[in-house]
């Protein structure tokens, strides 16, 4: 994947280092990261409040390749603490580097997962013992979960990369079929009004849904006309 840093952006770098020096300063953190993985462009897209030099390093060593505060977080559907990722030999490989450059191996990551196949985590830390940390993160997850969709939501709003998630590129056909099934009609019906087998409206049917990121037609169906890529008829 490639990796893209959301800060080198005219305009958003003090938009965004600012919100998240706010997170720290509100919750006593020391540092605090936002990343995305766009599923369709295949990026991850972020930005951070460390060091310049520890992310030119992570950037020069390839860190975001195997970080399993990127990619094993990303998995869950609960806030990860890193001493679960510990008996991960990439982990060590990252923090032995970090421990350099002060940044703290005590942290956590919260994943956020969009209706588009979108996901966000949202990673802070602290250096302190872990008796403190587990005291301090008690208090304030329930604030970090919340501040952790906001911002995920307000990236994906303003990064142009999102917005092939937002309008997906549905062929005339997949549409045709979609809105054929918002009619009411029937795979059959749909085959003899549009001249094709229904096989190959089953087709198009399941690839709108991939493109749509949805589970069953019905959803695949809500999420074209809430995008106005079909109408309710």
């Amino acid at each position: 994947m490639e990796l893209i840093d959301l800060s080198d952006n005219v305009g958003k770098e003090a938009i965004f280092r600012d919100f998240l020096d706010q997170i720290c300063d509100r919750f006593e953190l020391d540092h605090a990261a936002y990343a995305g993985v766009n599923p369709v462009s295949g990026t991850i897209h972020g930005f951070v409040n460390y060091p310049d030099s520890w992310k030119l390093h992570y950037t020069q060593m390839g860190f975001d390749r195997f970080d399993p505060t990127l990619h094993k977080a990303g998995r869950s559907i609960a806030p990860v603490d890193w001493r679960r990722l510990s008996q991960d030999d990439n982990y060590h490989r990252v923090f032995r580097d970090a421990a350099d450059f002060g940044i703290s191996e005590v942290g956590l990551t919260i994943p956020v997962r969009g209706p588009f196949g979108d996901i966000g985590m949202l990673s802070v830390t602290r250096n302190c013992k872990l008796t403190e940390w587990d005291l301090l993160t008690k208090g304030i997850m329930s604030e970090l979960q919340s501040v952790a969709v906001h911002i995920h939501d307000t990236v994906m709003r303003s990064d142009s990369l999102s917005k092939v998630l937002r309008q997906p590129n549905l062929s005339r056909r997949e549409r045709e079929v979609l809105q054929w099934i918002a009619a009411g009609k029937s795979q059959y019906d749909i085959g003899d009004i549009l001249s094709i087998s229904h096989r190959t409206v089953e087709v198009h049917l399941r690839s709108g849904r991939e493109k749509l990121y949805a589970l069953t037609t019905a959803q695949a169906v809500a999420r074209a006309i809430a995008l106005g890529l079909i109408y309710p008829l």
